[in-house]
């Protein structure tokens, strides 16, 4: 599936979402400032309060006086001996400063008691000193102030710190907030449709009642009939899930909370929980809405019976999302949409009727399918007019939404390289296997062994291709370097096949052999650059064996997991296993090279031209593999189908 973002096609009449908030930009509804205008003023204070409170403290409550500070005993000494000239009294500073034969002096007899003060105060009368005393009015607010001002600094603060957790921007508080993206809405403009949707033509049909009764919920209340409370899309990655619930919310003009399931998970215990009571409560007061939380599998993986640590969290927002899904009245006006890549690892009461109704599966877009997604992404792109879609899509078997959108983004990007005005097909065979192999490396220089021996490798593979009626047939043979490949064998099915038999099965893997084999019957010996056909080949092996039961001697019994993992199983099951896999792949590699063997002239004609031509394909490549001598497979015992006529001996 896949899907282009395109502007607003019309205009929605816009609706209120509910939730009874202003913005709060400059006045609220009863004229006093908004909370907007209130976190700007308390922001501009509080720098002007602390800096109050250091002037205050910086010089009001330590003074500067001019002149030479005289201890107590050097005053005392000075005013006996007639020194002294002059004398006032600073009751605020506790200070006494004046003149004396040396210039000016100043004493501090700050935290002395009263018995100093009047020592000092009767040493100038005895001396005959004139002294006077000067009031400080100022200073009698200097102690009331600074510690008024902490307090006002600390309340700024706070008020600071209240404004923004009601907005959502406070980082402590803001733990228990979902964050949850909103996509669309009545009064934004729906980012998707369904028009924007190719090669999902079922997943949209099961999806259009959603969207009927999120745009008209009383027209299924007067039927009785409630629609799913959730929808589950599950399927490999690229197939447009996130696209396709995107397309729902732009369908129905309904608000559109976006959120992943590992926003959920976090190393404190209850924050999980609170993000889904204030993700289910934001998308109550909005609603209409859709809910769509991607990788669901993250937040949604099936219970333990033991948990410790963070797994104790992940369960505790589990079951927070279980009791938010199932409180939906039926007429809540709101649906849950999530993704997910492992639909087997979800637990069983996430997805059980009631919560997760409806499952829908997306796969990736047959061939008609390919087509549609292929158009649609070449909208708005200056296509050649000998461009053939169908050709592209029969090239992309297997393909997603994603990767044919990389397709044609690839060619684009090689048209403007180029700097041809369109996109033809020379631009979109070459994007196509761009993203099969990568680029090509032209640059890297091969030496004529090596040459040699890549050109007979391929040509291994196209020999044994051929040969077997169960492989894929070949649409392209090369020695030129593409990604980590010193060359590559392009497969292009005939037909677009959901299952394999095991004979097509044993062909392929004869056919990923066929290079190894070749080296050997050529050079004697195998080389390195059959290591990522041996990784294929293996696996395709343990999978025959372990997972689908293809195996004689073990019988029709399942030994490993999707993921290869051996379960339940002893350790001499798991032996047989292995053993049965080194004979599969003895066996494909033993045919491999009876086929490499048996045409070993069309192999080396193949060669010459891979090293002369670097690349074979289309009619010069059907001409030399035409010459190929065919293999058939042979199965080890012969059973009679099932509807097949019994012919028994007579006695």
């Amino acid at each position: 599936m896949g899907a282009t973002d395109r502007t607003a096609r019309s205009s929605r009449t816009a609706r209120g979402n509910g939730t009874g908030r202003s913005n709060g930009t400059t006045r609220g509804n009863d004229g006093q400032p908004g909370p907007r205008t209130a976190l700007v003023l308390a922001g501009l204070a509080l720098p002007f309060l602390a800096g109050l409170y250091v002037i205050v403290l910086a010089y009001w409550a330590h003074p500067a006086s001019s002149g030479r500070q005289l201890r107590l005993d050097q005053f005392l000494a000075a005013v006996d001996k007639g020194r002294v000239t002059s004398a006032t009294i600073l009751p605020g500073d506790d200070r006494i400063v004046g003149t004396f034969d040396g210039g000016r002096y100043w004493v501090d007899y700050a935290g002395g008691h009263e018995s100093l003060f009047a020592r000092l105060t009767g040493a100038l009368e005895a001396g005959g000193v004139p002294t006077t005393v000067r009031r400080q009015p100022l200073k009698a607010v200097v102690g009331p102030v600074s510690t008024l001002l902490p307090v006002l600094v600390l309340g700024d603060l706070i008020m600071i710190v209240t404004l923004l957790a009601r907005s959502g921007g406070n980082p402590m508080t803001g733990f228990g907030r979902a964050g949850a993206r909103k996509v669309g809405g009545p009064d934004l403009s729906p980012v998707l449709t369904f028009a924007d949707v190719a090669g999902a033509d079922e997943a949209v049909e099961e999806l259009r009642e959603i969207v009927d009764y999120l745009a008209d919920p009383a027209r299924f209340a007067t039927m009785g009939a409630s629609v799913p409370k959730g929808v589950l899309l599950s399927g490999p990655p690229g197939c447009g899930k996130t696209r396709l619930a995107r397309a729902v919310a732009g369908e129905s003009g309904v608000a559109f909370f976006s959120i992943s399931g590992s926003d959920f998970v976090e190393m404190f215990v209850g924050v999980g929980a609170a993000r889904i009571r204030d993700l289910f409560a934001t998308a109550t007061a909005a609603a209409p809405a859709i809910v769509f939380i991607d990788e669901i599998d993250a937040v949604g993986r099936a219970r333990s019976a033991s948990a410790a640590g963070g797994s104790d969290e992940r369960e505790a927002t589990l079951n927070q999302l279980l009791v938010a899904m199932d409180g939906f009245a039926a007429g809540s006006g709101v649906v849950v949409m999530a993704a997910t890549n492992r639909p087997d690892m979800l637990d069983a009461a996430l997805v059980r009727p009631g919560r997760f109704d409806r499952r829908i599966t997306l796969d990736p877009p047959d061939l008609a399918g390919r087509v549609a997604v292929l158009a649609l992404h070449a909208q708005g792109k200056p296509l050649a007019e000998d461009v053939d879609l169908g050709w592209v899509a029969r090239r992309t078997v297997g393909y997603s939404g994603a990767e044919l959108a990389n397709v044609v983004n690839e060619a684009a990007l090689l048209a403007t390289r180029s700097g041809t005005p369109t996109i033809g097909m020379t631009q979109l065979s070459e994007s196509v296997e761009r993203v099969v192999a990568g680029p090509e490396r032209r640059n890297r220089v091969l030496s004529v062994d090596d040459r040699h021996r890549i050109a007979t490798h391929e040509a291994g593979h196209a020999v044994c291709a051929a040969a077997l009626p169960g492989a894929d047939s070949v649409a392209k043979v090369s020695i030129l370097a593409r990604g980590h490949s010193g060359g590559f064998t392009w497969y292009l099915p005939q037909t677009e096949q959901v299952l394999a038999t095991r004979s097509q099965l044993d062909d392929r893997l004869v056919a990923l052999l066929g290079g190894r084999a070749a080296e050997e019957l050529v050079f004697g010996e195998p080389s390195s650059g059959s290591a990522d056909d041996l990784a294929q080949a293996t696996d395709l092996a343990r999978r025959m064996i372990g997972e689908l039961g293809m195996s004689d001697d073990l019988g029709p019994v399942a030994f490993t997991t999707s993921d290869g993992v051996v379960q339940g199983w002893s350790s001499s099951t798991a032996a047989d296993v292995d053993a049965q896999v080194r004979a599969t792949m003895g066996a494909a590699m033993a045919r491999a090279l009876d086929i490499v063997a048996a045409n070993g002239d069309v192999l080396c004609r193949l060669a010459d031209e891979l090293e002369v031509y670097e690349c074979v394909e289309g009619e010069a490549l059907d001409l030399v593999l035409a010459d190929v001598t065919p293999a058939s497979w042979k199965p080890t015992a012969v059973r009679p189908r099932i509807g097949a006529p019994l012919v028994l001996a007579a006695s």
